[in-house]
């Protein structure tokens, strides 16, 4: 039977790659806010003869996400993968310059959420399943002060629920993925050169590899 894996950002970047490299091995269930991204995530998972189930949701609405577990359960009985890759990305500025709107929008998208998707996702993936966090280390850098900040407590929160489930399960993964050619990484490094910088699907083939996922 083929296994359910949910992907939290699958409308692009390294939540796309991730979901089209784990087809057809997984069943995704790919969740993002854009629907004409997701129908082409679809379009090119059936064409490697994978399935998924598409679910345009907000991950900052703790409704949507409390049916969409809720559904999982009924239909699927469990997760065997969580792969996490949502993210706001607010412009950079000065810390002295902090945006009110920007900077609640990076803590609901960034954080809050991921607070309330561990408790709603962990008894679906039980003690056997696995979840996939995504480090990117910005935390008190010049300008950061919105992503780096909010980035850097969700991975915190990751790293407590790795400790805490060590022995027991379910296991968490905390990856800090190189440098790629995605449209977050051309927000921050708008002049930056991209030919020097890796590719997603490459990318995210290289990280199932390593966690013995492809």
């Amino acid at each position: 039977m083929t296994q359910l894996a949910l992907i939290t950002g699958a409308s692009r970047g390294l939540g796309f790659a991730l979901a089209e490299a784990l087809s057809p091995a997984w069943h995704v269930m790919a969740v993002g806010r854009t629907v004409g991204a997701l129908e082409e995530l679809d379009d090119r998972i059936k064409a490697k003869g994978g399935s998924a189930t598409l679910a345009p949701l907000d991950i900052t609405d703790t409704g949507a996400m409390a049916h969409m577990c809720r559904s999982i359960h009924d239909r699927w009985g469990g997760l065997g993968l969580w792969l996490h890759t949502a993210v706001h990305a607010a412009p950079l500025t000065p810390t002295a310059h902090l945006d009110p709107k920007d900077w609640e929008k990076s803590r609901k998208t960034n954080v809050d959420a991921v607070a309330v998707l561990i408790p709603y996702v962990s008894p679906l993936l039980g003690t056997a399943g696995r979840a996939v966090f995504f480090d990117d280390p910005r935390g008190g850098e010049k300008f950061f002060g919105h992503y780096g900040a909010t980035k850097a407590a969700q991975t915190a929160l990751a790293r407590s629920w790795q400790a805490e489930t060590g022995k027991t399960g379910p296991r968490v993964d905390i990856v800090q993925p190189r440098p790629m050619s995605t449209a977050t990484r051309a927000r921050f490094y708008p002049g930056e050169d991209r030919a020097t910088l890796i590719p997603a699907p490459d990318e995210a083939r290289a990280i199932l590899d390593a966690l013995d996922l492809a």
